[in-house]
Order: structure tokens, then C-alpha cells, then sequence
């Protein structure tokens, strides 16, 4: 699953980056983006790509309350076809949720330790994801809000938990975009566990279980031998991860 992501850069860097027109305000670096919150995504609209600011948790459109998105954080990528919440938004809107990292928890007996994920060259993950626009009743204003697609870990992360996002390559970053392109099966070769894109992955302070917290210490690599330990004298950079003791 993903539960929990960072994302520093600004909606004007991940343009430039995503080759997109900036429509979003800019928001506030943030290292842990939690379920509710709002943050930015890449869509593609029919005269533009946009890098926009949605909430996430998808709320479907039929949903009798935004509550219900507050448990659609994450869609799984063997069901996406057959669940009323996401096949619509499958078919049409999908999105890419561009993160600095993300954080998995590794549960060694009856101790759950944080890991942070990103990307081995430092550029940002390109995550496989679905939104949509719900009309509050009440007010009548359109919420538009997205889930992060998951599926079976690949090498590197299989050691650390059963499930990781979906990574779009920029390769396909086009054609996960392309809202013609409508039929799922030109689709779920992306969803196949790759090891294509080499990911760093580092224990970090369990400082990031209380989603109150937010700054860069979140992301300073610890000693996982003791808990909350101060940052690895001996490995102030995240090396990259080959296996969790007691996996």
C-alpha cells in the first residue's frame, strides 16, 4: 500500500519537469502528505497538461459523502476493472501523483519500522494514479480528488512489504495520460513489478507514524538497531536497499 508520501518540489518545478502548465497554487513542501490532504498531480486536459492540486482520496461521483474517500487512498491494480469506485475513473482519468518518496513500514515482531522510498538518481516517482470530481450536496462545490495505484513489489522493495505504488516510467508517462485511450488492456503491462528504475530505500525516525509531523527530519536516515536512534554517523546518504533483516 501507500499510505504516506513527500512532496518538496514546487508546482513550478514539477512542470518543467512534466512538461506541464502550472495551474495549481504553489503548496508548502511538505514530507508527509497524508490521506485528506491536498496535493499536487499531473493531469492531462484536452488542450493542456496541467500540474494541478486535488485531495487525496477518491470520492466517486455517485458517493453520498466526501467520508468515503477518506478509505479510497489507494486502488488496487487487479481490480481496477471490476470496482464501481475506480473503473470509471480508469477508463478516463487517470494521473500521475509526483512524489519526492514514500514511506512503507516494515513490521519486525511487535515493532513497526518506518522506510522512506525514492528514487536512486533523485528525480521524483511518477505515480500510477486515478481521480475524480464529486459535487458536495450541500453546497454544491466540486471536490476533485485522487487514489495512488498499487500493485506486487518488485525486487528491491519485496523485502520490506507485499504491496508498493505503481511507478509510470517517463516513457509512458504520454500514454498513462492519454484520456482517448480507453481500453485497459493497452494499460496493465504498467502495473508488472519492474526494477527498471533503481530506488533507494533507508530507515528513517518513527517521528512519521504521527501525521502531525512535518519537516525534513522525517527523511534523515537512522540506525534501525535502536529505536529513534540520531541519524547513521557512518551513512549520512541512503544507500540502496538489499533486504530487511528479519523480512
Amino acid at each position: 500500500m501507500c499510505g504516506r508520501f513527500s512532496q518538496q518540489r514546487p508546482a513550478s518545478e514539477l512542470a518543467e519537469i512534466f512538461a506541464a502548465e502550472p495551474l495549481a497554487e504553489e503548496l508548502e513542501p511538505r514530507f508527509s502528505v497524508a490521506p485528506t490532504d491536498q496535493a499536487h498531480v499531473v493531469v492531462q486536459r484536452p488542450e493542456r497538461r496541467a500540474i494541478t492540486a486535488y485531495r487525496w482520496g477518491l470520492i466517486p461521483h455517485w458517493s453520498d459523502s466526501a467520508k468515503v474517500g477518506s478509505r479510497m487512498f489507494n486502488a488496487r491494480a487487479e481490480t481496477l476493472t471490476s470496482s464501481a469506485a475506480f473503473r470509471d475513473a480508469f477508463r478516463r482519468k487517470r494521473c500521475l501523483v509526483p512524489v519526492d518518496g514514500f514511506y512503507e513500514w516494515h513490521r519486525d515482531g511487535a515493532r513497526r519500522q518506518p522506510f522512506s522510498i525514492a528514487r536512486g538518481d533523485g528525480r521524483p516517482l511518477a505515480l500510477a494514479g486515478l481521480w475524480a470530481g464529486w459535487r458536495d450536496p450541500a453546497d454544491d462545490q466540486v471536490i476533485r480528488s485522487f487514489t495512488i495505484i498499487t500493485s506486487r513489489p518488485n525486487d528491491q522493495m519485496a523485502g520490506l512489504h507485499d504491496r508498493m505504488p505503481v511507478i509510470i516510467p517517463e516513457d509512458a508517462w504520454s500514454i498513462w495520460l492519454d484520456p482517448d485511450l480507453a481500453d485497459p488492456a493497452q494499460l496493465q503491462g504498467l502495473f508488472e513489478p519492474t526494477d527498471n528504475i533503481a530506488l533507494r530505500i533507508w530507515p528513517v525516525s518513527t517521528l512519521v507514524n504521527n501525521v502531525r509531523n512535518d519537516g525534513p527530519e522525517l527523511i534523515v536516515p537512522i540506525d534501525p538497531s535502536g529505536a529513534d536512534a540520531a541519524p547513521a554517523a557512518d551513512s549520512p546518504q541512503p544507500g540502496l536497499f538489499d533486504g530487511v533483516a528479519g523480512g
